[in-house]
């Protein structure tokens, strides 16, 4: 099996540590194949921001297409999940959309913990459109935007733990989320000292990811009735082009 692990994110070193997490949950069942956004933004934090990598998003996954049985989107908040659903014939999942459907097969409430403020009205419009808001406690953040999102899970790791005991203990979450691809990683080394189980999101996507490999068939997947017309198109990467006037057709 091979998985396309799609980082919008123009930063290395969140590709890294999301491809070792990634690696570890696959073990020999699939290849991870990792891709790092080649324009846009060291790190999306806004709804306009995800736009842009959305459609990045898009053309990463047209390149690398070939020989692929499921593509993740690595970057919470999903940017481009829906119309790469659209285009691309094969399981496409969103980091964030599967943390949360895991968190709701985990337990009744789950909360999400992320690194700022500034993403917290973005990650609540991610919550309503997976339809889940009902099971959903709220987003804790830390009251500032840090300047620097490397090493967050250093910095910021006891906030972070702390905001996730209060999500537990305060909002009755039952499940806590970890959001934000520079927070790869950081589930496993607080989950001892919260007081309800917590999701490492590019752990919940690789484990669906291959689910839905193994449960879809490839070939029903054309078949779909929310294939949009087939037209053509200017400015984009030649794959994408391709693909753009010849899906639905």
């Amino acid at each position: 099996m091979r998985l396309l692990l799609v980082n919008p994110n123009m930063t290395e070193a969140m590709t890294r540590d999301m491809a070792a997490i990634a690696r570890r949950i696959a073990g020999t069942a699939a290849e991870i194949v990792p891709l790092t956004a080649p324009r846009g933004f060291p790190y999306i934090a806004s709804r306009a921001e995800a736009q842009i990598g959305g459609g990045i998003a898009l053309e990463m996954i047209a390149d690398n297409l070939e020989g692929a049985d499921a593509v993740i989107i690595a970057a919470f908040g999903d940017p481009g999940l829906r119309g790469a659903r659209e285009l691309f014939d094969l399981p496409v999942v969103g980091m964030a959309e599967a943390a949360m459907m895991s968190a709701s097969m985990l337990g009744e409430r789950f909360s999400i913990v992320t690194f700022s403020p500034v993403m917290r009205r973005w990650y609540l419009d991610c919550v309503a459109d997976s339809g889940l808001s009902a099971r959903c406690t709220g987003v804790r953040t830390p009251p500032g935007h840090p300047l620097d999102v490397s090493g967050l899970r250093e910095t910021l790791r006891d906030d972070l733990a702390d905001l996730a005991r209060r999500a537990a203990l305060e909002d009755g979450a039952d499940v806590v989320i970890l959001g934000g691809a520079p927070l790869a990683g950081l589930a496993g080394e607080i989950a001892e000292e919260v007081p309800a189980l917590v999701i490492d999101p590019i752990a919940a996507a690789v484990s669906q990811a291959m689910a839905l490999a193994r449960i879809a068939a490839r070939r029903s997947f054309g078949a779909r009735a929310c294939k949009p017309v087939a037209k053509p198109s200017v400015g984009l990467g030649p794959a994408l082009g391709r693909i753009v006037a010849q899906v639905g057709a």
